[in-house]
């Protein structure tokens, strides 16, 4: 049995690893709404807050080596030149399988007020670190399909980084908000190799994928209530995934709703406002063939900060969460 669980655990690793090794590489995100800033670098200074968050994901728990998401972002408007800009940082470390890897990247984005609303285009450069853990290969004895001494799998710890750019485009109205931007546009290939031993490389691609995300708020005339729904849809044109959330928001505090990403998993979230913070949390039920695990949890917290910017900002709502 403890076999039959690793060979399981191996396979659906490997899964993970060719489907990351096309282009994969960011976490995948439930509350993808609280952080537009972490798809694309548009999304940083859109109001006069200084917006702090930090988040973690466990993906799939029950499963051995599933992975294991946590970041923090920080961004804020500033003006130069008599222009409105934002700037801000992503930081982020992800655990999968024998893999781990490290992102830092800086955000710069450029504002324009237009038909209503405003135009900002972001840009976000940065470096990637991809380590794999070798030495936790297990090989199967007495199997002809492998051999201990195959150059092709590394049994040291290697490593490697690489230079890594994203830049986007969004669009905020005072009732909606809409991004596409392009993440890993170089495809970056990371070279990792073994200390002390320059003669082993091997090769991991983080592969350009492109986002689209979108989202509203909906008043109830003469309540309270209002239902914020919002979309994200993610390609790298050999694989596709699209998601769809409704939250539904009690007097600008709780907030309750539901998701459903396509093949995937069912969610359910709950989040609260109160002063600066916002506490956010998310459970998804798997529905894909993955369905031994206790589903994946998601939580963010976040703390935003005014800033006096010497004129009214016209998108008066705390977050582009669109609140």
């Amino acid at each position: 049995m403890r076999v039959g669980k690793q060979i399981f655990a191996a396979v659906v690793m490997t899964a993970m690893a060719c489907f990351t090794a096309h282009g994969q590489v960011d976490a995948q995100l439930t509350q993808y709404w609280a952080v537009p800033a972490y798809y694309n670098p548009a999304a940083t200074g859109l109001t006069d807050f200084i917006h702090i968050s930090a988040g973690a994901r466990l993906q799939w728990v029950g499963v051995r080596h599933a992975p294991m998401t946590f970041m923090a972002l920080g961004d804020m408007p500033f003006k130069f030149f008599n222009r409105r800009w934002g700037t801000g940082v992503v930081l982020q470390q992800e655990s999968m399988g024998l893999y781990k890897s490290v992102h830092a990247h800086a955000q710069l984005s450029w504002k324009k007020k237009m038909l209503g609303g405003t135009l900002s285009i972001g840009i976000q450069p940065g470096m990637i670190n991809q380590t794999f853990d070798g030495s936790l290969v297990i090989l199967p004895e007495g199997d002809e399909a492998h051999q201990a001494t195959d150059d092709a799998i590394p049994l040291n710890t290697v490593s490697g980084t690489a230079f890594d750019i994203s830049g986007g485009v969004m669009f905020t109205h005072k009732w909606f908000w809409a991004s596409a931007s392009v993440a890993h546009i170089t495809a970056p290939t990371i070279t990792m190799k073994v200390e002390n031993d320059e003669e082993k490389q091997y090769e991991f691609d983080a592969g350009r994928i492109y986002y689209f995300m979108a989202g509203s708020n909906i008043p109830i005339k003469n309540t309270l209530f209002e239902v914020i729904p919002s979309v994200m849809v993610k390609s790298d044109f050999q694989f596709w995934q699209a998601e769809a959330t409704a939250r539904v928001r009690y007097n600008k505090f709780l907030s309750l709703g539901v998701g459903y990403r396509y093949q995937d998993a069912v969610s359910f979230m709950v989040g609260a406002d109160y002063k600066n913070f916002f506490l956010g949390y998310s459970y998804d039920y798997t529905t894909s063939a993955i369905r031994t695990s206790g589903g994946s949890h998601e939580v963010f917290l976040q703390y935003n900060v005014k800033l006096d910017m010497g004129e009214k900002n016209r998108n008066s709502h705390k977050s582009i969460r669109i609140m």
